[in-house]
């Protein structure tokens, strides 16, 4: 029975100021770096053991696996990272403050851009300090303008056919360390959420999302850490 573990970074230095981050490169704070540890202990504790990993192209989660790997003694266990397990592209949002933009442009835009399925913000201004064109680690890849969920999931659910469900179909035992809209991705497929319900389910940082798989892939159960045990 394949076992999949989903983990969102800890909380990163934009979480922790409420500005939209989406691409741009933020790290963890102090409380993401425990919240990252705490998981790994956890994960530990509960008899968690993996064979493989993935993550994003985007210091925050690939530090928190790290920080869980080193509290598992498991640093060893080969990584995968690609940009298509990437956060949301916010566009134009990336770098403004949350609450701000609500005071500007009412509470109702905001929940439109952060909580839709199919509507993206702004685009990204092309003389954006954001902008992640030139960054090496996206040579070759033509780095989206903005995304709404829809398109996220339109990246994320191919790369999860082609790299992590042949890992799981062989047996292995799969960690994925990534944020908050890709791991929704994951989430709604593998959970059958529809378009509507997606858009409400919130996934906290640092806690470990365990699922346990049938041979087809399809989700026996899906829990937090410690909920299955309950």
């Amino acid at each position: 029975m394949p076992t999949l573990v989903l983990v969102r970074h800890g909380q990163s230095q934009w979480n922790l100021e409420n500005r939209f981050t989406g691409w741009w490169d933020v790290d963890l704070t102090d409380k993401g770096i425990a919240e990252a540890r705490e998981a790994g202990r956890a994960l530990k504790a509960a008899g968690h053991d993996f064979d493989c990993c993935f993550t994003s192209m985007q210091t925050r989660a690939i530090r928190t696996l790290h920080l869980a790997l080193h509290e598992m003694e498991r640093l060893w266990l080969p990584v995968t990272k690609d940009w298509r397990l990437n956060e949301r592209h916010y566009g134009g949002l990336t770098g403004l403050n949350k609450q701000e933009m609500r005071d500007k442009v009412g509470d109702e835009q905001v929940h439109i851009w952060r909580r839709s399925f199919d509507i993206a913000p702004p685009a990204m201004d092309a003389d954006s300090p954001y902008r992640m064109d030139a960054d090496r680690r996206y040579a070759g890849i033509a780095v989206p303008e903005t995304e709404s969920l829809k398109l996220t999931i339109e990246r994320v659910l191919p790369y999860y056919e082609e790299a992590i469900a042949p890992a799981l179909k062989a047996g292995k035992r799969v960690l994925v360390s990534a944020h908050g809209n890709s791991l929704r991705a994951l989430v709604k497929h593998l959970s059958g959420i529809s378009d509507e319900d997606i858009t409400g389910l919130e996934i906290p940082t640092g806690k470990p999302i365990v699922y346990q798989l049938d041979d087809d892939l399809n989700a026996i159960s899906r829990a937090y850490l410690g909920e299955e045990e309950a």
